[in-house]
């Protein structure tokens, strides 16, 4: 099986706030909403977005976005701290988020790849994705793009009145050639 292909009108950017706050927020929510790709229960305000880009500018984390030939979001992709220990620091957790309307036609395959670009780029070791174990489609993506299955929690989670359970996928990459303590 063959994954499909984004059509050609499908560019990257890197998102702004004040271009793709709002989009980047409906497309949150309504995996909020109508998922477990997110243990959040109540969609999330449009103020919570200041902090958010706030917290990707301050540490230099991506946020790549997939747009249309009109500039529509289709979907988008960062990471964020892994753990908050110095010892972390060449581990982090990613995210991918596609609109509804487009899943399937292969962005989420694009973005993550993109993560990878830039992880080695930035010196990244580990990509982890912490994926909700019923989310077979990002796991066959994850795992066709060579990451392995490291872990999963049983139960760690309840939303729309059952037990969730936390499956974790990494992928360690070659980078950086001289890791350094401190």
């Amino acid at each position: 099986m063959t994954s499909p292909t984004p059509r050609d009108d499908v560019r990257l950017i890197d998102c702004s706030e004040a271009e793709h706050a709002a989009a980047i927020l409906e497309i949150l929510n309504e995996a909020i909403i109508n998922s477990t790709a997110l243990y959040d229960y109540k969609p999330r305000p449009p103020e919570a977005m200041v902090a958010w880009f706030a917290t990707k500018r301050a540490n230099g984390f991506p946020v790549v976005g997939a747009v249309d030939a009109s500039g529509k979001l289709l979907g988008f992709a960062s990471w964020g701290t892994f753990r908050a220990f110095p010892a972390f620091k060449y581990t982090v957790e990613h995210s991918v988020y596609v609109h509804p309307e487009q899943r399937g036609r292969g962005l989420g395959v694009l973005l993550i790849n993109e993560l990878i670009r830039r992880a080695r780029k930035a010196q990244v070791h580990v990509l982890v994705g912490c994926i909700d174990a019923a989310n077979t489609a990002s796991i066959g993506i994850h795992e066709r793009l060579g990451f392995k299955h490291s872990g999963t929690l049983p139960q760690v989670g309840f939303k729309f009145g059952r037990w969730l359970d936390a499956a974790f996928y990494q992928l360690n990459l070659e980078t950086p050639l001289q890791p350094q303590d401190g």
